[in-house]
């Protein structure tokens, strides 16, 4: 299977008033899984049925290659697609629902029973192609439609929340299986997804979406080191970054009833501090009262009031916080992200 570069250029799309998405330049290399992250309502569906053909564009153009594919049908496209329902077709058995697109095509049937045999037994169904899908398990299904969607060997495949009806156990193993199965297969993908943990940890790379924007396009490791701005940094992150709006003067942050030190930068006036509360500590100059621990197993999230602030900070589960208690926080200045007032990174 071949992977293609898909390349955004200008692309809206409006629904009457509404702008669903605004001026999106974006690229995904040969070869790479991309994933759209963001909440629903943001416009990472719109971009993905874009680049399926199942909506037209307002403005701008979409390119397979050098192919420029935003007038062609999207059978022309050369595209796969798995949908969030998986769309599989009840009164059809497995390799009925997996035969489907090559039936269309007309393939000859030595080859459509052999590529089907051959893309499930790669999934691990080819002991159950002969059963209906309300006779298989969720997982089976979602494999069943990730093989439909591959079986016609497509330059581009789509993931829509593929695994969202998955329960987490499932939902961990199906992540995996398809990171290693596009990684072997070369396909360029592209997966929508609103699960900041499943983008982070299937995805080359992650194009962050708010309102019909992306707010930051970089790897997984950039977005949670170096977030650009507060939505991006809030998003990201699990659990999220500490985001509190104060003022920032030489060397220092202060907020609503406390202050704390921070990297010297050029700017001052108000602003915005994070910090993830992985990174703070418990022995530093910060006076906080703890509201609430909550066990996370081998850790437990804590959340204190710091002046008129709260924040949460990652404990580890031996050190023992009794609601109403007074702790001291440390902040480590090399740790905290730096916004200013419109919420852009500095620093």
């Amino acid at each position: 299977m071949r992977g293609i570069e898909v390349r955004l250029e200008g692309l809206s799309k409006h629904f009457g008033r509404v702008v669903a998405l605004r001026s999106l330049d974006l690229e995904v290399r040969a070869g790479e899984m991309v994933a759209f992250l963001g909440p629903s309502g943001c416009g990472k569906t719109t971009t993905l049925l874009l680049v399926a053909g199942i909506y037209r564009p307002t403005t701008g153009a979409i390119y397979f290659g050098d192919r420029r594919v935003d007038g062609l049908h999207p059978r022309d496209r050369d595209v796969g697609m798995v949908f969030q329902s998986y769309a599989l077709y009840p009164h059809l058995t497995l390799f009925e629902n997996i035969a489907f697109p090559l039936r269309l095509k007309r393939r000859p049937e030595a080859e459509v029973r052999a590529k089907v045999s051959q893309t499930a037994e790669l999934l691990g169904i080819g002991h159950v192609l002969d059963r209906r899908p309300g006779q298989v398990s969720g997982g089976q299904q979602q494999r069943a439609a990730l093989a439909r969607a591959l079986v016609k060997e497509p330059q581009v495949l789509l993931l829509d929340e593929p695994l969202s009806n998955l329960d987490a156990q499932v939902r961990l193993q199906a992540r995996a299986e398809i990171r290693r199965l596009q990684r072997d297969l070369g396909v360029t993908t592209i997966l929508v997804t609103h699960d900041q943990a499943e983008a982070l940890a299937m995805a080359d790379r992650v194009a962050v979406f708010s309102t019909g924007e992306v707010q930051q396009y970089a790897t997984p490791l950039e977005l949670y080191q170096r977030p650009q701005n507060t939505f991006v940094a809030g998003f990201v992150g699990h659990p999220p970054m500490n985001v509190v709006r104060g003022r920032l003067e030489d060397g220092t942050f202060e907020a609503d009833g406390w202050r704390c030190r921070v990297p010297r930068l050029s700017y001052r006036g108000e602003g915005y501090l994070g910090v993830r509360p992985e990174d703070l500590r418990v022995g530093g100059e910060v006076e906080a009262r703890v509201l609430v621990a909550e066990t996370l197993g081998r850790e437990q999230l804590v959340t204190v009031r710091v002046g008129a602030t709260e924040l949460k900070l990652l404990a580890a589960q031996a050190d023992g916080f009794a609601a109403d208690s007074v702790v001291k926080l440390d902040i480590p200045p090399d740790r905290v992200h730096l916004f200013d007032a419109a919420g852009r990174r500095i620093g």
